[in-house]
């Protein structure tokens, strides 16, 4: 959380080139190693608007896809609290806690595949969330900066005990402990 790439926007991509290919193949692997549901570029470290994503309802239909240069547009986000069982998101930037943040509820994202096709996609419930969570990420936002402020400060004494938020941190999925 610390790495100053998750705090800044990411330049758009100009051209699908080779090297975008091999990125995009090791996001997909480092998502599945995690496990997450989503990763974008910034979290590996790499400054470009790319996200992949792969979801598994509650049917057992694989979801899954990479949006280039993404644009999000959402119906706006009910007032209230978040609730702590429903709303509850975690991040790979912030590995092994989860907050509870209230979405939106209903997304819109378009983009490019990785052939350069253009994408839309119209979401609700859980597959919105990590819409809005992966483009935020694209944003420079990790989502702990989007909690409450009794979360927050749960966040910053969590992020001091594992010596966290600090540049040149790093945790790799499916190697690293997550005390450090």
């Amino acid at each position: 959380m610390g790495d100053p790439v998750l705090h800044s926007p990411a330049s758009a991509v100009d051209e699908i080139t080779d090297e975008i290919r091999t990125l995009i193949a090791d996001m997909y692997e480092t998502m599945d190693a995690a496990p997450g549901v989503g990763l974008a570029a910034p979290q590996v470290g790499v400054p470009l608007r790319i996200f992949t994503y792969s979801y598994v309802d509650d049917d057992d239909q694989p979801w899954r896809g990479v949006l280039i240069n993404p644009e999000l547009w959402m119906v706006p986000t009910e007032p209230g609290d978040p609730d702590p069982d429903l709303e509850s998101e975690g991040c790979l930037s912030f590995p092994g806690e989860r907050f509870p943040l209230r979405r939106s509820d209903r997304v819109r994202v378009t983009g490019t595949d990785l052939e350069g096709a253009l994408v839309e996609i119209d979401v609700d419930g859980w597959r919105a969330r990590i819409m809005q969570h992966e483009f935020d990420h694209l944003d420079g936002i990790i989502y702990v900066d989007r909690l409450s402020d009794g979360d927050w400060k749960t966040v910053q004494k969590i992020a001091r005990k594992r010596g966290w938020g600090r540049p040149g941190a790093s945790w790799m999925p499916g190697v690293d402990d997550l005390e450090g």
